[in-house]
């Protein structure tokens, strides 16, 4: 080994704080910032890929037929910024009923409506339908169905007892479009057969685009197509943008806070290791004088301080890539899991490039530092000594001095002003660490809110069943063949029972139902509301809520899919039966995707279908014992044929894994500015060992000299608090919107505005917490060390 290579690995042993400090540094850095750069690129890779071998349609449209000809939308295909195009493929929206019994399903089931587009052939320029299993369509009694709409196999036999004749068709395939064009498909001939008679036809035009790589590329797309065709003719688009955060949502969602911490770690590394460097070279200045007496260059002498702090960084890269390979995998699992394919990989240029950032970042901050030691003289280096010059911080000390405090407290009160840039970097230290305290804090609020309010009714304490075959949240109910239905129970009778029942506060009602709405491909479920359901409705992200009817509320994602905005209206159809409701509000839940349509029970009226209330929402008074509430209201539902039960949420494991990611790495950036504030305290310690001595030869106790090292950074750990929580507060509402965009959502104001007064006054003391553990250890050291030991320490 060359002289250099010892001097670096002496110095790497010999301050084993300092290097234990830049390894946790570089540790944390690179794993929220390999985790936030991974999960961007890995999350997205298989819809990509996907989408560039099947040539999936950039934009998917729907037309009305009474307002256009299908020669007016073949025309479409030279619209401006138009690549390519496929269709028109008539579309219909139908109910099938299982007309041969599998192992998923009986004979006679009744099915959600789906969306079947009439298509001759599977390949072609634009949307190249990938066979999951089966076979293509070859004759007019088969179908294709899309893989995870309908839980059909080939070989099952479908009825379509609303279309003309009742048609029976066999499943023949399963196939898949990337971006979901269609629910199903069937020769163009059956298409038009399917259709009710006398009715507009509905077509389907799939376009690729020249510029499609923003929100804003696709929607000038829209406005082409738009201008090229009749007013009124469009009747609905979907972006692939919007079916590509669908698939990558949950694992997008990490990516805001994640590359948060990352910069807040990366910024910490750079200024904890340009401390621990610049410490090490004003406490080695004699060690650095006697190097040059022994032949060591300015340059070498540059090259032993900068290997000193990137061995270790090094080390810390190696650990983060692991760890943060480790908490990627099950996120990345699920992302393969939507397109039936291994797990998502994070690309190893991601694997190069993190910590080659980040230590190149590390030789930057060490640099400056050893800059200085490779100007230092041979000579002035050898006769220096490390305890600073009496000038420095004399005014604190007289202003401390004068004031009624116990010895110990002045002199620790005075102490940073003797060396005021290292005090100034230890506050910087704790500034981060106290910040990344109020950021991950204000997650934690923020996800919390989240969890409670992304189910719909979720705000009463009981939830009574009126039977009749309701199914519960996220699920569908359907009705097997071989008898009736059972009936719901009486929606007057039930109201009447909650009434009479003390302990009853306020309750509403809600049924379910699926329908076509227009600009949305498949079945839309219908959430009806019977009552006064204010007090428990989803929180409002603008308009309001219900208060009449033919209005409905849906969420950020529903807008965007359909290609509308609250305001707008949106046309429901249910067996030949149409009903417009205008969108009055938009709404912050999760349940069914996000893609519910909340409205009152008359909508449901006015297409013919079963408005009768299939649950009730119950908030029970204040102080009402809830077992015992129950009990009695179930000895007055039982006669009814109804039962009341506890309301309870499962929780969303996307949530917990996030709550854990956070609290980790806010753990994490406390643990390394405490380490920053110990390595400081450590430096500053060993440059006054002498004067402690002194003091220690006069009569200071140990427990004094605690008390001295404790309040030398007792005063910076309150300033860095109230510095750093204004900051981690701009950070959380800078950062949230864009956890919420992730997954195509529009977060709530109060999801946002989560932190509370005195929420703020106690994460203010978060610099003095972390001020203080980091100084605590240092602090035994000092008291520890022996007067005789000190004194004679230069």
């Amino acid at each position: 080994m060359s002289a250099l290579g010892r001097v670096v690995r002496a110095g790497v042993g010999r301050r084993r704080v300092q290097t234990a400090v830049m390894i946790m540094t570089t540790l944390m850095a690179v794993t929220a910032s390999f985790l936030a750069a991974g999960l961007l690129v890995a999350s997205q890779a298989p819809f990509d890929h996907a989408f560039a071998q099947q040539r999936g349609a950039h934009l998917t449209a729907r037309f009305d037929g009474a307002k256009v000809t299908a020669a007016e939308l073949t025309a479409t295909a030279h619209a401006k910024g138009v690549t390519a195009a496929a269709g028109p493929f008539r579309t219909v929206a139908v109910r099938a009923r299982t007309a041969s019994s599998s192992d998923i399903l009986p004979e006679g089931v009744d099915l959600p409506p789906v969306t079947v587009a009439g298509r001759a052939e599977a390949g072609g320029g634009v949307d190249r339908v990938d066979l999951v299993s089966g076979t293509w369509l070859t004759g007019p009694g088969q179908i294709v169905v899309a893989k995870d709409t309908l839980p059909v196999e080939p070989g099952t036999r479908l009825t379509f007892p609303d279309a003309p004749g009742s048609p029976t068709l066999t499943v023949v395939g399963v196939a898949r479009s990337v971006t979901g064009t269609a629910d199903a498909w069937v020769t163009p001939a059956r298409a038009a057969s399917l259709a009710a008679p006398g009715g507009a036809p509905e077509y389907e035009m799939l376009y690729r685009l020249a510029a499609a790589e923003t929100d804003t590329q696709v929607a000038a797309g829209r406005a082409a197509l738009t201008a090229a065709v009749p007013k009124g003719a469009l009747t609905g688009s979907q972006s692939y943008l919007t079916v590509r955060q669908e698939k990558t949502a949950n694992a997008k969602a990490f990516v805001p806070f994640l590359a948060a911490f990352g910069v807040l770690g990366l910024l910490l590394s750079v200024l904890v290791i340009g401390i621990v460097v610049s410490g090490a070279v004003g406490a080695a200045t004699r060690r650095i004088g006697i190097l040059k007496s022994l032949g060591f260059t300015p340059a070498q002498v540059v090259r032993a301080y900068v290997g000193q702090a990137l061995v270790p960084a090094a080390v810390g890269c190696a650990l983060g890539l692991v760890v943060g390979h480790l908490l990627a995998v099950p996120v990345l699992a699920e992302v393969g899991e939507a397109f039936d394919g291994p797990a998502a990989s994070i690309p190893l240029w991601i694997d190069v490039a993190v910590p080659a950032t980040a230590l190149v970042l590390v030789a930057c901050a060490a640099l400056v530092p050893a800059l200085r030691a490779g100007r230092l003289r041979t000579v002035a280096a050898i006769t220096t000594g490390r305890t600073p010059g009496t000038g420095r911080g004399r005014l604190a000390r007289r202003l401390t001095g004068r004031l009624a405090l116990p010895p110990a407290v002045g002199l620790g009160l005075a102490g940073p002003f003797a060396r005021p840039a290292r005090s100034a970097t230890m506050a910087a230290a704790v500034v981060f660490g106290a910040a990344a305290v109020t950021f991950g804090v204000g997650l934690a609020l923020t996800l919390g809110a989240v969890q409670s309010d992304r189910m719909l009714n979720s705000a009463g304490s009981v939830v009574v069943g009126t039977g009749g075959g309701q199914a519960p949240p996220g699920a569908q109910a359907v009705h097997v063949g071989g008898g009736p239905e059972e009936p719901k129970a009486d929606p007057a009778e039930i109201a009447a029972a909650l009434r009479a029942q003390r302990g009853t506060g306020r309750f509403y009602g809600t049924t379910r139902a699926e329908v076509s709405a227009s600009g949305i491909t498949g079945a839309t479920t219908v959430v009806a509301y019977q009552g006064d359901a204010s007090w428990a409705g989803p929180p409002m992200v603008s308009g309001d809520w219900l208060d009449g009817p033919g209005q409905a509320v849906v969420t950020t994602r529903f807008l965007k899919a359909a290609g509308i905005r609250v305001g707008d209206t949106v046309t429901l159809t249910e067996q030949g039966r149409h009903v417009t409701v205008r969108i009055v509000g938009e709404a912050f839940f999760t349940e069914g995707e996000g893609m519910e349509l909340l409205t009152p029970t008359s909508t449901l009226t006015a297409l013919g279908l079963d408005a009768t209330p299939g649950q009730y929402d119950v908030e029970t008074e204040p102080g009402t014992e809830l077992t015992r509430y129950l009990t009695a209201l179930n000895d007055r539902l039982d006669p009814l044929g109804a039962v009341a039960l506890a309301n309870t949420d499962d929780e969303s494991s996307v949530i917990v894994a996030m709550d854990a990611l956070i609290g980790t790495l806010t753990l994490m950036l406390v643990v390394v500015a405490g380490l920053g504030v110990l390595n400081t305290v450590v430096l500053d310690t060993r440059d006054r060992v002498h004067d402690l001595g002194v003091l220690k030869a006069l009569g200071m106790a140990p427990r004094q000299t605690v008390t001295m090292v404790v309040t030398s950074v007792a005063g910076i750990g309150l300033v860095a608090g109230a510095v750093a929580v204004p900051v981690g507060v701009a950070l959380h509402h800078y950062v949230t919107p864009f956890m919420g965009d992730a997954v195509g959502m529009t977060l709530p104001p109060s999801h946002v505005a989560v932190y509370d007064a005195p929420e703020l006054a106690l994460l203010a003391l978060g610099g003095l917490v972390i001020a203080v553990a980091g100084a605590l250890l240092p602090a035994g050291w000092a008291a520890r060390t022996r007067t005789a030991t000190a004194l004679r320490t230069e």
